[in-house]
């Protein structure tokens, strides 16, 4: 699957999680941008203790994603865009 296409939440191209924060991406907006550039954005399902459990939906900067994850897991071509190779 590209990552231009939205990902369904079950089967995102990557998860990120940073304690009780949890970051799903579900599309990539720039893939052929590095995604350590300033102002690359995902497209992001997102859950914290401040949504009550439910997920909310939007874009938000990679860079503020990648910041402060201490766990992830992603697809190979999420893998790849994240290497550069894609």
């Amino acid at each position: 699957m590209s990552l231009r296409k939205t990902a369904e939440l079950e089967t995102p191209h990557a998860t990120f999680i940073s304690g009780d924060f949890e970051y799903r991406v579900l599309r990539v907006n720039a893939p052929k941008k590095t995604p350590h550039a300033d102002f690359v954005t995902w497209f992001v399902a997102a859950r914290s203790p401040y949504t009550f459990g439910s997920w909310e939906y939007g874009d938000t900067y990679a860079k503020q994603v990648m910041s402060y994850v201490t766990s992830r897991t992603m697809t190979d071509e999420f893998k790849a865009y994240m290497e550069g190779t894609a």
